[in-house]
């Protein structure tokens, strides 16, 4: 894994240097020194920046850098946590694109297999092909969430770039997409044939105003999810001033926050990437909210809690709802009050998918069943399953 990681800059290190005591860059290990990485073992949370841009769009020779992001997240105090935190470095552009893609795969995928969680700082967000692409070898399907203005499926027939690189996860072999969440998608920057796809392949896609009107919709999607991304331009540009596209509207900043808190609560999430950083910013309040999205993601972590056995009768309580033919089955976690629906369309599929037979749901929508209202989400998981 060191043949791929650069250290930090020194501006970062002589930052941490006049840093107050008990901040965390005094308790973050870092690579300081090429080749000697911190102990990864001894780590529950791993940052390393991608400077690759390339395949953007939209680019024009800028190059990557995380300096602010870093200096504004050492200059936080922690937490209640436990965790040791780690920061590796910058996996740097390789001699092709191909070479930089294979570098983040193999850094993230090692980490995966250590039981550390990366936490990434991304510049074009096709590189998340290669964050989704390091769990082929961990024997599961991958429940991939990524919260964006724009769905990036793409012309999966064209090269890759980052704005089509969702197009390549779902045709290209190994196939260990089990479901694909966009939130906060912004309709008039997506094709129309690309909604309809989203439909058509019964993929969830949840509208920006819909998100931000009840924010606390997005924990059951979040904790279903594996891999969880965010394109740094679903912010608000008046939240993130970076080069590159900008929009009026999108996530404000305590928004932003809670998904990223959601995305660390969640049991299941073992990587969470943050991308279109490209140029970086000169902005101080913009290098200070990614560093706070950051922060969050780390105490949802740090507030883990598992649920209680579902083998086990006595942890929780299951309610059984008929609905024209169908006898939908929800459960409640005693110790939680997190809720379940049952997928038993999918209860004899090979072990890839076992784990999938309990769909994270709401209360809410517990309550819509008894109104005879099918949850959407289970309606779209039978559907994928007839396919």
């Amino acid at each position: 894994m060191k043949e791929y990681l650069s250290p930090v800059s020194k501006s970062v290190i002589a930052h941490r240097e006049v840093l107050p005591v008990g901040t965390l860059g005094k308790q973050i290990d870092l690579h300081m020194e090429a080749g000697i990485l911190p102990v990864v073992l001894e780590a529950k949370f791993a940052i390393f920046g991608i400077r690759e841009n390339r395949n953007d769009v939209n680019y024009m020779g800028a190059e990557v850098n995380f300096e602010n992001f870093r200096k504004a997240l050492y200059s936080l105090y922690p937490g209640n946590w436990s965790g040791k935190i780690i920061d590796l470095g910058d996996i740097d552009k390789g001699d092709s694109i191909e070479d930089t893609l294979f570098a983040v795969k193999q850094v993230t995928e090692e980490l995966l297999l250590k039981n550390v969680i990366p936490i990434i700082l991304g510049g074009s967000q096709d590189m998340a092909y290669s964050q989704y692409r390091a769990y082929d070898n961990l024997g599961k399907m991958v429940n991939f969430v990524n919260v964006d203005s724009r769905f990036d499926l793409g012309d999966a027939d064209q090269p890759i770039n980052n704005k089509s690189y969702v197009g390549k996860i779902i045709v290209d072999e190994p196939f260990n997409l089990f479901n694909y969440s966009a939130l906060g998608y912004q309709s008039y920057y997506n094709p129309p044939q690309e909604i309809m796809l989203m439909e058509k392949l019964y993929f969830d896609a949840y509208r920006l105003g819909d998100v931000v009107a009840d924010i606390t919709a997005v924990e059951p999607i979040l904790r279903d999810a594996d891999i969880v991304t965010l394109d740094a331009t679903a912010l608000k540009g008046a939240f993130l001033s970076i080069s590159g596209d900008e929009s009026p509207n999108g996530f404000d900043g305590r928004e932003i926050c809670a998904v990223s808190r959601y995305a660390g609560i969640s049991n299941k999430v073992k990587s969470f990437g943050i991308y279109e950083l490209n140029g970086g910013t000169e902005s101080k309040s913009g290098s200070m909210l990614i560093a706070q999205v950051i922060w969050y993601f780390i105490e949802g972590v740090s507030f883990r809690v598992k649920d209680d056995d579902f083998n086990d009768e006595n942890c929780f309580t299951t309610y059984k709802v008929p609905i024209d033919d169908e006898i939908l089955t929800f459960k409640k976690s005693s110790k939680t009050g997190r809720w379940w629906i049952e997928l038993p369309f999918i209860s004899k599929v090979n072990n890839k998918l076992k784990r999938h037979t309990l769909l994270p749901c709401t209360h809410g929508e517990y309550l819509g069943a008894i109104q005879q209202e099918i949850p959407e989400r289970w309606y779209k998981a039978r559907r994928k399953n007839e396919v």
